[in-house]
């Protein structure tokens, strides 16, 4: 079991995200969708990027070979953080059979993310 966490500023997301090159670079046209629908976008936005690191972070801490150097072909846009009916976070890349949890938590001034993989 891999874990990996992140933590960010909002109000640094929030200085990307007017970059609309940045936005398509790093976000999905879900993920985009989904944010936007939000008075907070900025937060979820946030949440988004913090649950992309941590994924990352938690399969580079793997000690597996082939994950470890499949992650580094992988970029932020092919991780896409898709959240079901219920609101409930999760992984999906294309390709990758993703054994594992998310968790994500903001505020109007940080976003945090946790990702346990199984490896």
């Amino acid at each position: 079991m891999n874990i990996g966490i992140d933590i960010v500023e909002v109000k640094r997301i929030k200085k990307l995200i007017k970059n609309q090159k940045f936005v398509n670079k790093v976000f999905s046209k879900e993920e985009i969708d989904y944010c936007e629908r939000f008075k907070n976008k900025d937060e979820r936005y946030s949440g988004k990027f913090a649950a992309k690191e941590a994924f990352i972070k938690a399969l580079k801490s793997s000690d597996n070979k082939k994950i470890f150097h499949l992650i580094n072909k992988i970029s932020l846009k092919d991780i896409k953080i898709v959240n079901k009916e219920n609101g409930m976070p999760f992984v999906f890349v294309k390709g990758l059979k993703i054994k594992g949890k998310l968790s994500v938590s903001h505020t109007a001034s940080y976003a945090c993310a946790v990702f346990v993989w199984e490896d």
